[in-house]
């Protein structure tokens, strides 16, 4: 029988009872347990990023013509993301076929699955509310200095274009474009998450009535998941010299001016992000019995690469484990909540910013909003968070509450510049509210591995395995040794 996963705090592996206590034939040499931390590596990438951002800026490279510095950032930047986006259709629907399967293997799987929309509303609703507090009580867009109100020509959201675009027109919900220029055209191919996240339930509810002949079927795509989550591993291990790029491209293309110009805005939304992620969470786990430290070193993993990477499907490989592994919810469950609130639960791009934001463009403008309007923003936030998936993020979602709302989708253009800037803290905040909702409802279910959520941290959380079994092997022949 195997050793239980969390034991001797080596929390998400399961920890050898090997005896063994030969000492290796030579030293090996290991980098000392702080180099090691995936933290301190995203830390000093961070660093590294910033200052070569403001040498790239300062030597004249700009976002139409980057110089060589400039042009290294962004396409290692790029390129990483690239790596995250090139998995997520085939992550999203194997994920999500296989966490419906594991349903069966869960009691009350109707209750867990009614509980988790239930709390990803509630925490929606306070994000709008304390965003909306945010804009009345700081006036972000009154006297901002603006004098040029840009244009924006993007679609508009509303609730007809959400509802029709749940219907893929094909298998997975893929869409092709051709762009045609003097020189050449060129073609790409994008993907509607929210798409591809309706068939993938349809699929795996099928596969649920259909019974024992959909085994074969479900053995697959439960293979298939394990093979393209590790693949996702080594994406994620090489995250800090994505963040390198993704850092120093957007310091060298956007420097500190752009967020001087809005800068009430920007303070405004980033303090709505701290006041959900540092106090509204911490409130939520504590009235839960629940340690907020244990909370917090656990899912911090998944909200720095989430802060950099500014994809909640990118991270949800790693927001999955760390929910697991690190705060106790059944895997059976977490594969089902985790990637349903990758898509649909974004407390910092569908209820902080909208809301915020919304405020800011009617101020802007000298528009004075009424009762009816706040409360609409409230309800495009709680209901509407789903639009962000698959496409543009944030915007949409602005879009989307602009339009039910009545204000000048022109606004939405005054915010695009600062974007990439604010979109790094939403994602953080989206990540870690993700991983929250499965452990309050876990715990209120009284499934929460309790043992394992209070287990002490280790580093663990950023290898996998096979690599956990040879730390863990390690550790004892040490202190095998030193008991000797």
């Amino acid at each position: 029988m195997r050793s239980p996963w969390y034991s001797q705090g080596n929390y998400g592996f399961p920890v050898s009872n090997s005896t063994n206590t030969t000492s290796p034939s030579r030293t090996q040499f290991r980098l000392p347990a702080w180099a090691r931390s995936f933290g301190v590596q995203i830390i000093a990438a961070l660093l590294i990023g910033l200052v070569l951002g403001l040498i790239a800026k300062y030597t004249g490279s700009t976002k139409s013509s980057p110089n060589g510095l400039g042009a290294t950032l962004q396409t290692i930047g790029s390129s990483y993301v690239s790596l995250l986006q090139t998995a997520v259709v085939p992550l999203i629907f194997t994920a999500v076929v296989s966490s419906i399967a594991n349903l069966r293997q869960v009691s009350n799987a109707a209750r867990l699955a009614w509980n988790t929309l239930l709390w990803f509303a509630i925490t929606s609703l306070i994000a709008v509310v304390i965003g909306i507090g945010l804009g009345v009580l700081l006036q972000p867009g009154a006297g901002t200095g603006i004098t040029q109100k840009a244009e924006y020509s993007g679609k508009t959201g509303d609730w007809w274009a959400f509802l029709t675009g749940l219907f893929p027109k094909n298998f997975l919900g893929l869409g092709a474009s051709t762009t045609v220029t003097d020189s050449a055209a060129t073609t790409s191919v994008s993907f509607n998450v929210l798409q591809i996240l309706v068939i993938a339930i349809a699929v795996g509810i099928a596969a649920l009535k259909v019974g024992k002949a959909a085994e074969p079927f479900l053995n697959f795509t439960a293979s298939a998941l394990a093979v393209i989550q590790k693949v996702l591993w080594w994406i994620i291990r090489i995250a800090p010299l994505g963040t390198i790029g993704l850092i120093g491209n957007a310091v060298a293309v956007y420097g500190w001016d752009t967020i001087g110009s809005l800068g009430k805005f920007t303070v405004a939304i980033y303090i709505g992000l701290a006041l959900v992620l540092f106090v509204v969470y911490p409130i939520l786990v504590r009235t839960h019995g629940l340690s907020i430290k244990q909370y917090f070193t656990g899912v911090w993993p998944a909200v720095q690469l989430a802060f950099v990477s500014r994809s909640s499907i990118g991270t949800l490989p790693l927001t999955q484990r760390v929910t697991e592994r690190n705060l106790g919810v059944p895997s059976g469950y977490a594969s089902f909540a985790v990637p349903l609130g990758a898509t649909t639960k974004m407390d910092g791009c569908a209820a902080i910013y909208p809301a915020v934001a919304a405020i800011f463009v009617a101020q802007f403008f000298g528009i004075n909003l009424d009762l009816s309007q706040y409360l609409l923003i409230v309800l495009v936030s709680v209901l509407g968070s789903a639009a962000t998936a698959g496409t543009t993020g944030a915007v949409v979602m602005l879009t989307l509450t602009l339009s039910t709302v009545g204000l000048p989708l022109a606004g939405v253009g005054l915010l695009l510049a600062i974007d990439p800037i604010l979109d790094m803290g939403r994602t953080a905040v989206n990540v870690a509210g993700q991983a929250l909702v499965p452990t309050l409802v876990a715990k209120r279910q009284r499934i929460l591995d309790e043992s394992l959520y209070n287990a002490s941290r280790q580093a663990t959380a950023f290898i996998d395995d096979s690599e956990a079994r040879s730390e863990s092997d390690s550790s004892e022949r040490e202190l095998a040794a030193a008991k000797a």
